[in-house]
């Protein structure tokens, strides 16, 4: 059992945490209330569930630590970025002491965007970013909404000590622009329940458009540990904070499992597989989420 803290600029907020492994917690999401026409994209490339067994990459080992490419290029580009699911996932441009930086988030909420923690503090950033512009849907140099933010929230455990495992934030939204775009569903899932699914990963990679264009790629869960998901997925740097999602079954609405933060370089050698990874959504982390969440609703 850890307790989390919730850390901003100016304030401090008490959770109580549960235990990795309790019984599965899911948050709802929402389709938004602005109509939006089937998405070509989502019904081509998005995965479903469980398949068939597939191959374990080669061992860590036998390819650079530097790369998040795993293999073969396969990212596709999204087109339809103000469709559902692509228009809750949104780019971020982070102004930092140091400089600006690209990075990727989604709606968790009206007003709530996750990201991971190393989007809004880092000692790299000399601490906190100053704002934040958040572009839900941006399509290149097409921006259907920008929203600016210089109130962001992440947890003690990174601050203090930049834990991988809880390498997670909030950026905080004045609009309820989730009213009309929607919003994710969040699910813990338990270990057993994780191993295996096909997971969905979709962001802004600096690679690609310098952070303006959305880039997808799908493939299965490698492996779970007690605070990490791996998954044999190509990302790039820019897509960190993207949501690591899974339709449970087919017809059912996008859940976010985790939430993406590394290359392959994070990956312990000793498990054998060349995997990028993000934190779980792990109970404590699942009611961190919901906090604040509540925290933005008036």
């Amino acid at each position: 059992m850890m307790n989390l803290k919730s850390v901003s600029s100016t304030t401090f907020h008490g959770l109580e945490s549960a235990v990795a492994e309790a019984p599965a917690k899911t948050r709802a999401g929402a389709a938004g209330s602005v109509a939006s026409s089937d998405s070509l994209s989502a019904e081509l490339l998005l995965v479903k569930g469980k398949g068939d067994p597939i191959s374990l990459p080669a061992p860590i080992g036998m390819r650079s630590i530097l790369e998040s490419i795993i293999g073969k290029d396969d990212r596709t580009r999204i087109l339809d970025t103000e469709t559902n699911p692509w228009r809750r996932i949104c780019a971020l441009r982070i102004s930092a002491p140091t400089g600006v930086l690209v990075g990727t988030g989604w709606l968790a909420g009206p007003r709530t965007v996750m990201t991971a923690g190393h989007c809004v503090h880092h000692p790299q950033m000399s601490g906190w970013a100053t704002s934040i512009e958040v572009s839900p849907a941006r399509n290149g140099a097409h921006q259907p909404r920008v929203l600016s933010s210089t109130r962001f929230s992440t947890v003690d455990v990174w601050v203090n000590g930049n834990d991988p495992d809880f390498d997670i934030a909030a950026i905080h939204l004045d609009e309820p622009v989730g009213d009309e775009l929607g919003w994710f569903g969040v699910s813990s899932m338990p270990t057993s329940a994780l191993t295996g699914f096909m997971v969905n990963i979709s962001g802004y990679p600096a690679d690609r458009g310098n952070g303006t264009e959305q880039w997808f790629n799908r493939n299965r869960v490698l492996r779970v540990s007690d605070r990490r998901v791996f998954y044999d997925v190509d990302t790039f740097g820019g897509h960190s904070g993207a949501p690591v999602f899974v339709y449970e079954e087919e017809g059912a609405e996008p859940r976010v499992v985790a939430i993406h933060a590394y290359g392959i370089g994070g990956t312990p050698s000793d498990f054998g597989i060349t995997a990028n990874s993000g934190v779980r959504i792990i109970p404590e982390v699942f009611d961190q989420i919901a906090a604040w969440v509540e925290q933005d609703t008036p």
